[in-house]
């Protein structure tokens, strides 16, 4: 085996290092915040395996307000693997913590030791349709209708999370917006990946406790997996995550309708169309139990046809991977590695009822109407492009700014950098105005900002 380089400042653990029992190998994958290792047990431990994947997230190299969240994201992780036992769920063998003053990088750092797989359904979509893709779709909907039962709802259900064993199996794994239901809501941190994220929680409230979020976002997550896994295509069109966003929400508000690709097998079609239903209430009809019958039927229908050309495709967005995966590393290289790389967007609730409200502790929000109503977009580190980079700000094209709320943690918490300077087009960025920490107010609306920067103070 071999392993794959992360990006600059991923933590590093030198092979042959021992984290308790288990002893590093290679890297196999890496993100801003962490790192995946293969790992070998050097010593007798009883219910323990031989070799395992260790997730090392790490502490004291990053700003309060990301450790802030990104232990939020690991105790998700480690609370959701511990109690809900399933086979369809990656297994959580045992939690630690690095005690090694020596290498201040590592002190402190969280250690998830997980079941080690082989491989993800990212990967294996790099090479086209895959031959098995139906019989995996019906093990993913499996594990979705475990975690369900179990009373959670996954969050982040893409290609990446979906993690392939060495018998060709799949499990879930990647729990870190994984949230346990109160009733008919859970309450999920306020990210998201677009391409697998339902319309209604494009612009959906964000209060104290995070994003209220409701298995049916599971459901659509799930319609958009299976179109890709099926036809090797995403359903909605577009070239870029921001186009695309922009096409589930016309087709949310009735401006377009669904055109599936016309390489999804016949047998599946109704499925897909259920999942990416344009309201929640009509996807809430469809549970992970009632679709897992229906999948289960279209498994064992005819082989549809050849697939696709890959040119005539709508292109997939993916990281060539092609060492082998362990259970967590999409988090890392493609969940985490976005998110805190350039910052983190969130549309706001249209309806404008909430306010500046909606803001998430910890990021600074920039609204497109004043007094915080309007769309929203939000951040909890810099951003160097609101256009074009990984987390981008589509409305802001169209209009500038009209209201800021800088919602960050203050001196008092720890924090260096507290304030936000707002920057105008690229490439000169020059300084526009800042926001000092705990501040809301109204914009000119004159000048567009196009990025932003976190600063000890204005």
């Amino acid at each position: 085996m071999t392993g794959r380089a992360g990006p600059p400042g991923a933590l590093r653990v030198p092979a042959g290092y021992r984290i308790g029992p288990w002893v590093v190998e290679q890297l196999l994958g890496a993100g801003a915040f962490g790192s995946v290792y293969a790992a070998l047990r050097a010593v007798p431990e009883p219910c323990l395996p031989g070799r395992a994947a260790l997730k090392v997230l790490a502490t004291g190299t990053r700003t309060p307000r990301q450790l802030r969240h990104l232990v939020e994201l690991a105790e998700r992780e480690t609370e959701v693997l511990r109690r809900v036992r399933t086979p369809r769920l990656i297994r959580l063998y045992e939690v630690l913590t690095v005690d090694d003053p020596g290498r201040p990088e590592l002190d402190g750092a969280t250690v998830l030791v997980l079941e080690e797989a082989q491989d993800s359904l990212d990967t294996l979509l790099v090479d086209g349709v895959p031959r098995t893709g139906p019989a995996l779709l019906a093990e993913v909907c499996e594990g979705l209708d475990q975690l369900h039962r179990a009373g959670w709802v996954h969050g982040d259900l893409k290609p990446g999370n979906v993690l392939l064993m060495a018998d060709g199996t799949a499990r879930l794994g990647d729990f870190n917006m994984a949230a346990e239901l109160e009733g008919t809501h859970a309450y999920s941190p306020a990210f998201a990946t677009p391409d697998y994220t339902p319309p209604d929680l494009l612009w959906s409230e964000v209060g104290e406790r995070g994003t209220k979020i409701r298995p049916t976002a599971d459901i659509w997550a799930f319609g958009v997996l299976a179109h890709v896994v099926l036809t090797g295509a995403l359903p909605l069109p577009g070239g870029t995550p921001a186009a695309r966003r922009d096409a589930a929400l016309r087709y949310a508000r009735g401006e377009e309708e669904l055109r599936l690709s016309p390489e999804l097998p016949e047998h599946w079609r109704d499925i897909v169309r259920d999942c990416l239903a344009r309201r929640h209430e009509d996807r809430a009809a469809h549970t992970a139990a009632s679709l897992l019958s229906r999948v289960a039927a279209a498994v064992a229908a005819p082989s549809p046809a050849p697939p696709v050309p890959p040119a005539a495709r709508v292109p997939v967005p993916r990281r060539r991977r092609r060492a082998l995966i362990a259970a967590g590393t999409a988090a890392l290289a493609a969940g985490l590695g976005a998110v805190w790389g350039s910052g983190l967007f969130h549309l706001g609730d249209s309806g404008g009822t909430l306010g500046y409200e909606r803001c998430w502790r910890g990021a600074v929000c920039f609204f497109s109407e004043e007094d915080g109503r309007g769309e929203m977009c939000s951040w909890v580190d810099g951003s160097a492009d609101w256009i074009d980079g990984p987390a981008p700000c589509p409305w802001t094209a169209r209009s500038a700014p009209r209201s800021v709320f800088n919602n960050g943690f203050d001196l008092t918490e720890g924090a260096t950098k507290v304030d936000v300077v707002y920057h105008g087009q690229p490439p000169q960025q020059e300084p526009l105005g800042c926001v000092k920490v705990r501040t809301r107010t109204n914009l000119s609306g004159t000048a567009p900002p196009r990025s932003h920067t976190w600063v000890p103070n204005c």
